[in-house]
């Protein structure tokens, strides 16, 4: 995740969506419902660019390597 380097900053937000992510998100605050969204729109977007780039990159290890190695790396999976 990003360093934890805050900002102030003033935001003009709907009050009905804002309120719509608290319900969703389960945040308290409004400052928690903005980050958990923000945190999701990253994430999503990275997941879109990873599938964006099936087919143009060569794995030299196969579907059972890959696990072995997470089994690896996790061991509780």
């Amino acid at each position: 995740m990003l360093e934890e380097a805050l900002m102030r900053t003033t935001l003009a937000i709907k009050e009905e969506l804002l309120n719509e992510v608290k319900m969703l998100s389960g945040a308290k605050t409004k400052k928690d419902a903005v980050e958990k969204a923000l945190e999701e729109f990253v994430k999503r977007r990275k997941a879109k660019q990873l599938l964006e780039l099936e087919g143009r990159i060569e794995l030299s290890f196969t579907t059972k390597d890959l696990i072995a190695r997470r089994k690896k790396d996790v061991p509780h999976r």
